[in-house]
């Protein structure tokens, strides 16, 4: 396993699960950069979800981690990176094609709609699946936008 530093965040309702995942991956070996949040209380996940997706543009070859209720907003702000290739996931098999196919380099989780058994399952696959490469390099070489 690499010993990579994993880039971490979530807002107020990710806290949670962003606890649970360090606790389960770090007695697994994985370590963190914890980006916050660092409580349940009321924060704005942005100021969050930057951080992390910077951490990752800036280190190519790491991979992300962050969670947020819907998962929907930190994803959207992380996708605001141009080198970033965040992925909504809520079932195992999503989280292993984001990897496979779409080279995603960041997770982003629902916290409010899924298990943390599940969680915990995507966030092994995402971080133990390989990009294919192949006709889906391809295709990710379209997604950056040349406006």
């Amino acid at each position: 396993m690499s010993k990579r530093v994993i880039p971490i965040g979530c807002d107020h309702a990710g806290y949670a699960l962003k606890e649970k995942i360090k606790e389960v991956f770090s007695a697994k070996g994985y370590e963190f950069e914890d980006f916050g949040c660092h409580s349940e209380d009321s924060i704005d996940y942005p100021d969050y979800a930057h951080p992390v997706a910077d951490k990752v543009a800036a280190n190519e070859g790491t991979l992300g981690i962050l969670i947020c209720g819907s998962g929907n907003g930190i994803s959207m702000t992380a996708n605001k990176h141009q080198e970033i290739r965040c992925a909504l996931c809520w079932q195992n098999e999503i989280a292993q094609l984001a990897r496979e196919h779409n080279n995603a380099n960041i997770i982003s989780l629902p916290a409010r709609f899924v298990t943390e058994e599940a969680a915990l399952e995507m966030v092994e696959t995402f971080l133990t699946t390989e990009f294919e490469g192949g006709r889906h390099q391809r295709r990710v070489d379209k997604i950056a936008c040349a406006c």
